[in-house]
C-alpha cells in the first residue's frame, strides 16, 4: 500500500457508493415509473449497457489522454447524469431516467479500469494484492450506498430523487481525489494507432477466454440476483430497510475478502481460488431456494458476494498474463465489454424473471451459466498442466 494506491482505493469506494445506490433505488424507481412491471430494471440495464457501449470509447480515450484525464472525464459525466436522473425522477419520466443512466455508463466503464490501473502504482510482484486492495474500497460502497439510499428516500417530494442529488456530491469528491493521483504514462499514450498484436489475436488466447468468462459470468450471475433483490423482497412483503440491510451485507461480502484474496491467490494459485468462488455461487442458489425469509436473502446474497470476489479478482489477475504493456488498454477494454454485455443481459432478465417467474425461477436460471463456467475452469486446469502448456501464459 502507498499513498497513490490508497487514493485510488478511495475512488473505487466512491464508485461503489454510486453503483450500490443505483442498484438499490433504480429498480424501485423503475417499478414506479415503468409502463409495465417487467420493465422495472430497465434503468439498471441501461447503466450496464452504457458501460458496455463505452468500453471501446474509454480504451481509445485512455490511449489518447492517459488514465487520469479519462477518469476525470468519467466523473464529470457521473455528476451530469446524476443531475438528469434527479430531474427525471421528479418529472416521473421513465425514458429520461433510462437515457441518463445509459450515459452514466461511461463513468461505470471508466471505474471498472481502476483495478487494472492499480497494477501501475506498485511493483510487478504485488499486482495481485494491488487489485485486491483497490477492490476492497468497495466496502465503502457497501456501508454508505444502502444507507444513503435509505436516508435520502424522502428527501424530496418524489421518493429517491434526493439520492441522485447526493450522488452528484459523491462524484465531485471522487473527482477531487482523482486529481491527486499521478498515473504513469501508458505505453503508446498519445498515439491514435493501436500498437502490439491485433485485438483478435489477444482475445483468442485460451487464458484470456477463461479469465474473461470468469469475470463476465461471475459478475453476470451476481448482477442477475442482486438487481432483483429489492423487488423480490418487496414482493415478499419485506420493508425497504430490510432490503437495504441485505444489500449492505452483500456488498461487504463482495469486498471485505479483498484484503486477503490477493494473498490467497499468491499462495494457492488463481484457479483454486476461482473454483472456490464458483462453489460459493452454487451455495448461494441452494440457500436462496430454501426459503424467502430475510435471513435466507441475507445468507444467499452474502455467499454470492464472496463468490463474486474470488471469481472477479481471480479472473482480473489471470487476464494480466495475456497482454503486453502496449496492448493493455485494448485487452482490458475487451474484458470489460464482455462483462458489461453479460451484465446488460442479466439486468434486463432479472426484471422480467422476478416479476413473472419469481425469485425461485431466477435462481434456477443462474445454474446453467455456473455449470458452463465449471466446464471452462476444468478445461483451463487441464491445459495449464506442465505436460500441456498454454500459449500466452
Amino acid at each position: 500500500m502507498n499513498l497513490h494506491l490508497a487514493l485510488l482505493t478511495l475512488c473505487q469506494g466512491l464508485l461503489m457508493v454510486n453503483n450500490v445506490t443505483f442498484i438499490a433505488i433504480n429498480g424501485l424507481v423503475g417499478l414506479a415509473l415503468a409502463p409495465v412491471g417487467w420493465m422495472a430494471t430497465v434503468p439498471i440495464t441501461a447503466y450496464v449497457a452504457g458501460g458496455a457501449l463505452a468500453t471501446g470509447i474509454v480504451a481509445r480515450h485512455q490511449r489518447r489522454w492517459g488514465r487520469q484525464r479519462t477518469f476525470q472525464l468519467g466523473l464529470l459525466v457521473a455528476i451530469a447524469s446524476a443531475a438528469v436522473c434527479a430531474w427525471a425522477a421528479m418529472q416521473r419520466n421513465f425514458w429520461l431516467l433510462t437515457a441518463a443512466t445509459l450515459v452514466a455508463g461511461y463513468y461505470n466503464a471508466n471505474g471498472s479500469l481502476y483495478r487494472f490501473a492499480s497494477v501501475e502504482l506498485v511493483k510487478p510482484d504485488f499486482k495481485e494484492r494491488a487489485i485486491s486492495w483497490v477492490l476492497a474500497g468497495g466496502i465503502l460502497g457497501g456501508v454508505v450506498g444502502p444507507n444513503l439510499a435509505s436516508a435520502s428516500r424522502d428527501l424530496l417530494a418524489q421518493p429517491f430523487a434526493g439520492a441522485y442529488l447526493a450522488l452528484m456530491g459523491v462524484a465531485a469528491l471522487s473527482l477531487a481525489v482523482m486529481s491527486c493521483i499521478p498515473f504513469p504514462t501508458l505505453p503508446g499514450q498519445g498515439s491514435t494507432t493501436p500498437q502490439g498484436r491485433p485485438t483478435s489475436v489477444i482475445v483468442r488466447q485460451p487464458v484470456f477466454i477463461i479469465a474473461t468468462a470468469a469475470c463476465a459470468i461471475g459478475y453476470g450471475v451476481m448482477n442477475l440476483l442482486m438487481a432483483a433483490t429489492p423487488i423480490a423482497m418487496a414482493q415478499c412483503q419485506h420493508p425497504f430497510s430490510a432490503a437495504a440491510l441485505v444489500l449492505e451485507w452483500h456488498v461487504l461480502a463482495m469486498f471485505v475478502p479483498s484484503f486477503f484474496t490477493g494473498k490467497l491467490i499468491k499462495r494457492f494459485g488463481v484457479l483454486p481460488i476461482m473454483a472456490t468462488g464458483l462453489a460459493l455461487n452454487v451455495a448461494c442458489v441452494a440457500f436462496a431456494l430454501h426459503g424467502n425469509d430475510v435471513m435466507h436473502f441475507l445468507g444467499a446474497l452474502m455467499a454470492l458476494g464472496l463468490g463474486w470476489n474470488f471469481l472477479f479478482i481471480g479472473g482480473s489477475t489471470l487476464v494480466t498474463e495475456t497482454y503486453a504493456p502496449e496492448e493493455k488498454t485494448r485487452a482490458q477494454g475487451a474484458v470489460d465489454f464482455c462483462v458489461y454485455t453479460t451484465m446488460t443481459v442479466t439486468s434486463f432478465s432479472s426484471g422480467a424473471l422476478v416479476t413473472t417467474g419469481g425469485w425461485t425461477a431466477m435462481n434456477l436460471g443462474s445454474i446453467a451459466p455456473l455449470l458452463l463456467l465449471a466446464a471452462a475452469l476444468a478445461w483451463l486446469a487441464r491445459l495449464r498442466r506442465p505436460s500441456a502448456p498454454v500459449a500466452g501464459t
